[in-house]
């Protein structure tokens, strides 16, 4: 299917940095016109750029860096109330995504009291749901990243289409209007592109310090958010952005 090329081409070229066009030609079997149509389309997905005779992973010095999990502890208190507020979307018998990240890691614990199936690639998640025994909990398949402490692979977009995601609660390095939700993973990037595609609601988890800020590869536009649930009021452009497409905007109390 001339989607999962796409995809397999992005990951191609991100995972080797480069790639001439005859090189695509090759290995994914299609004329230089298709390839050249691909990647006008990747273009838009903003993790590639043009370069003479091919195409190459696109890496700015505005981007933000990937973090460790330890590394992205900051403002605890926030996240958790984040969380809290959130909880409030779900209700009993919902099968939900929970992302990795630690401003996601809480919403666990608000959500034990109710029946409800957690999908995650996050080990942290999934060993936190297991001692609630109301919670069912399903691991995305995958090889485990030590840093992000998550799971990934190339199969998790088949995967994720055997089951109805009612909400996917997510996270990202950095979000804004024009660039959208981005993170600094690749391994992450196919991970959260495929969550964003499958699910049939889509909720930002961030404190107000992602707002404004971008980082490597976007994996969703913001307008396919149905909700934004952080710390502090958004700032007015975002605000006016959100209302303008339906966007619901929940803050802690």
């Amino acid at each position: 299917m001339k989607s999962q090329r796409l995809d397999m081409i992005e990951e191609y070229v991100l995972e080797h940095k480069n790639a001439s066009l005859d090189t695509l030609c090759e290995k994914f079997n299609v004329s230089k016109n298709t390839i050249r149509r691909d990647v006008d389309i990747l273009l838009k997905r903003g993790s590639i750029m043009k370069v003479y005779g091919g195409v190459a992973a696109l890496e700015t010095p505005q981007t933000l860096p990937l973090l460790s999990y330890e590394e992205r502890g900051g403002r605890p208190d926030e996240k958790k109330e984040i969380c809290r507020r959130a909880a409030e979307l779900v209700a009993e018998d919902d099968t939900i995504y929970i992302d990795t990240g630690t401003t996601c890691l809480n919403l666990v614990d608000f959500i034990a009291d109710k029946h409800c199936t957690i999908l995650t690639n996050s080990l942290l998640i999934f060993n936190k749901a297991a001692s609630y025994p109301n919670l069912d909990i399903i691991s995305v398949p995958g090889k485990l990243n030590r840093k992000t402490l998550s799971f990934t692979g190339p199969d998790i977009n088949d995967y994720l289409q055997t089951y109805n995601i009612s909400m996917a609660f997510m996270a990202c390095t950095g979000v804004t209007m024009k660039s959208g939700l981005t993170n600094a993973s690749a391994e992450e990037y196919i991970t959260k592109k495929a969550i964003a595609e499958n699910a049939n609601s889509m909720i930002l988890l961030a404190d107000h310090s992602k707002f404004g800020r971008i980082s490597l590869m976007t994996y969703s536009s913001m307008e396919k958010l149905d909700a934004i649930v952080t710390d502090q009021p958004l700032p007015e452009e975002y605000d006016s952005f959100c209302q303008e497409h339906g966007i619901r905007v929940m803050t802690i109390d």
